[in-house]
């Protein structure tokens, strides 16, 4: 997108199809706060909030992109492992699960765990939950995570809130979470509630 205009444009679109606020968070890897901006804009002003947009599309787009981005995050994750001096026993070798954050880091979690040889699962996070007391899920169809040791994957990290989210269900249903891996870290972040984030880029904005 190459504009305010145009980016303003697409999130009124996917709000005008039904989307929520944080579907379409996640949909354009910007803040919810962010998102609400550029839906009310007009009718609050105010300056536009500190984010920066990610457009990986040239990526998730191309069948072939995405399979050489996921073959990435996972030699991502062992140099980081073997770099911190762990031994296999220590947690150097590939974990049991990779989890995909819905929606955009499950694709990314099918190939990695297919590449690997691991089981793969999904969780779909409290704010694509309905009712009146949403709560985050693993899909009951696929791997669960108990006395496993699991990989978490998303696309972006935005504000670690979801990922965060995830690893607690992770540890109350007695997973480990072993490491993070995302394509684009726009916190800066070394790791998430004692978990460590491996990303292929890390954006930082400065003024």
């Amino acid at each position: 997108m190459s504009s305010l205009e145009e980016l303003i444009s697409k999130a009124r679109l996917l709000h005008s199809e039904g989307r929520s606020t944080s579907q379409i968070s996640d949909e354009l890897s910007l803040s919810a706060e962010t998102v609400t901006w550029l839906l009310t804009q007009e009718k609050t002003g105010g300056d536009v909030p500190r984010d920066v947009l990610i457009d990986w599309s040239s990526i998730s787009c191309d069948s072939n992109n995405l399979c050489l981005a996921a073959t990435m995050m996972a030699q991502r994750y062992y140099f980081a492992r073997e770099q911190a001096g762990l031994t296999e026993e220590e947690g150097s070798g590939f974990p049991d699960v990779v989890i995909g954050i819905a929606h955009s880091g499950i694709p990314l979690a099918t190939l990695i765990a297919g590449n690997e040889g691991a089981m793969f699962s999904m969780y779909h996070p409290k704010k694509h939950a309905q009712g009146e007391s949403p709560a985050g899920s693993l899909n009951s169809s696929f791997a669960g995570v108990s006395k496993r040791s699991c990989l978490i994957v998303d696309d972006v990290v935005t504000t670690g809130n979801t990922i965060t989210e995830a690893i607690e269900y992770i540890r109350r249903h007695g997973g480990e979470p072993m490491g993070i891996v995302v394509l684009f870290d726009k916190r800066g972040l070394k790791e998430i509630s004692g978990v460590p984030l491996y990303s292929l880029v890390r954006v930082e904005r400065i003024d």
